[in-house]
């Protein structure tokens, strides 16, 4: 089966799209990996085809505005101002994913992708399979995970109404720059008011997180599947830096501080805070760069800072993970069996923070408005003493590790009827 799997956004994004592909390769499956050029190099590394779409989510979320309105926590905001610069690419990803879609049995899209996946199956006449890494459809079990954090939740009726508005307002939001995407570049007519981004039946949608930390709400279809995690492990030949090394055997297991691919406008001083709760407990560390706006600065010995490293392979050496609390970034945090502090800027990062919170495997979630220097220190301190809290996430961790959501998610896939084997 020839397969294309179209996969948006930050890295974070990608690379559980990358590990089914690398799933779907092993089963006897064609794959054609779909996204944004900045990646290229990443897919090849693993042997996978690689078609390019114009345009990076990193250019698509830099602007001082956007970190602005993300660090007061504003989603809607935020997601609003994303949408109006999305539409100045939208039509790009429609034509490079067209072409993509040339010759393909089956269409695969990633979350922040059912955007153009979807229209592009349509076009194509594909099947095509919605795969999550958030816990997407409404249900009476939680709220949603866009849910506003400073509200308290009232009940299973109440999360579901409210879920159903939510992604029923996100929508609304992109129909109109959908539909004017979808005239000019496609030559199809609107997509319904109601139609939520291409939930059909007949199609399965699959969930990559553990039902460890998301069981399958009891009023979800059976067309949803929680299959486990979808890791991606650091290619064969892959070495760590020695110098690396060498820092993590100098002494105690360190901290490891990131915040993904969130931008700061106040790098400087996010990093002398950093650093001031870690000299509070006297902690050693590895702080992440990336797009994270951790600057380098006259560091202590006990301080490491790194551009960019496979947390398949640090999170189990270090004591604790504190991050932003990207599903993919908490994922990995979980699985190491560490206990994980997380400080959400703003979507899905409160619920996830919650989450871990809620499964005794972390301190309470620090919203990135409201980090101190003390209160950095202060749930640094709780991560790597509570006996109880590194138990529970050491047990959670072995759970995760016995999973292979890859496996569940590819048998799931070859179950689908009238699909060219």
């Amino acid at each position: 089966m020839r397969i294309a799997i179209i996969a948006i956004g930050s890295r974070g994004d990608v690379q559980p799209y990358l590990a089914l592909g690398l799933g779907l390769i092993k089963a006897g499956h064609t794959v054609r990996f779909v996204t944004q050029q900045n990646f290229e190099d990443l897919v090849r590394s693993y042997g996978l085809e690689f078609w390019p779409v114009r345009g990076s989510a990193q250019d698509l979320g830099a602007s001082p505005e956007i970190w602005e309105l993300a660090e007061k926590g504003s989603f809607i905001a935020t997601l609003s101002r994303i949408q109006k610069s999305a539409e100045l690419t939208i039509n790009d990803w429609m034509e490079d994913g067209l072409a993509a879609c040339q010759g393909i049995d089956l269409l695969i899209s990633g979350t922040t992708a059912l955007i153009v996946g979807v229209s592009l199956a349509e076009k194509r006449d594909l099947p095509a399979i919605r795969a999550h890494v958030i816990p997407a459809a409404p249900t009476r079990a939680f709220p949603s995970i866009l849910f506003p954090p400073t509200l308290p939740s009232l009940g299973g009726t109440f999360n579901l109404i409210a879920s159903q508005l939510i992604l029923q307002f996100g929508w609304l939001g992109a129909r109109s720059m959908l539909n004017r995407a979808r005239k000019k570049i496609l030559d199809l007519p609107p997509a319904a008011f109601a139609e939520h981004l291409g939930r059909k039946k007949g199609f399965p949608t699959l969930y990559g997180f553990s039902p460890s930390v998301i069981p399958a709400p009891a009023d979800w279809s059976a067309e949803d599947h929680v299959t486990g995690y979808w890791f991606l492990d650091p290619p064969a030949d892959w070495t760590p830096p020695a110098d690396l090394l060498n820092f993590l055997q100098a002494g105690p297991r360190p901290v490891y501080i990131g915040f993904g691919s969130i931008g700061s406008r106040k790098a400087a001083e996010t990093t002398d805070l950093v650093l001031q709760a870690l000299a509070k407990t006297h902690q050693r560390a590895i702080l992440l760069s990336g797009w994270g706006g951790l600057q380098n600065a006259d560091f202590p010995e006990s301080v490491f800072m790194i551009d960019s490293i496979p947390h398949a392979w640090l999170f189990p050496r270090v004591a604790a993970v504190a991050h932003h609390g990207g599903a993919s970034t908490t994922a990995a945090g979980l699985r190491a069996g560490v206990p994980s502090i997380v400080i959400p800027f703003l979507g899905d990062q409160h619920f996830w923070g919650r989450r871990v919170h809620d499964l005794g495997v972390g301190p309470a979630p620090i919203p990135r408005s409201k980090l101190t220097i003390d209160r950095l220190a202060q749930a640094i301190q709780e991560a790597v003493t509570n006996t109880t809290l590194r138990q529970c996430a050491a047990e959670l961790g072995s759970k995760i590790q016995a999973e292979d959501g890859i496996a569940n998610a590819v048998a799931i896939i070859q179950r689908m009827e009238g699909i060219k084997s």
